[in-house]
């Protein structure tokens, strides 16, 4: 296995218990501002998508 693949499977294993592990060492406060920081995020790119495929119709 090649260096850089060995890396990216390392990190996939430990992205998905990260989050969760994070969550649980955050107050609530802190999940909520992280939370709403990522519905905003996430709004942008459905605007974004919205907005181009209104432009394609046209």
């Amino acid at each position: 296995m090649e260096f850089r693949e060995y890396l990216s499977k390392i990190g996939k294993k430990g992205g998905k218990v990260g989050g969760k592990i994070a969550a649980e060492r955050m107050t609530p406060e802190q999940r909520t501002e992280r939370a709403k920081k990522a519905a905003a995020a996430s709004a942008r790119v459905r605007s974004k998508k919205a907005r181009a495929k209104r432009r394609a119709k046209q």
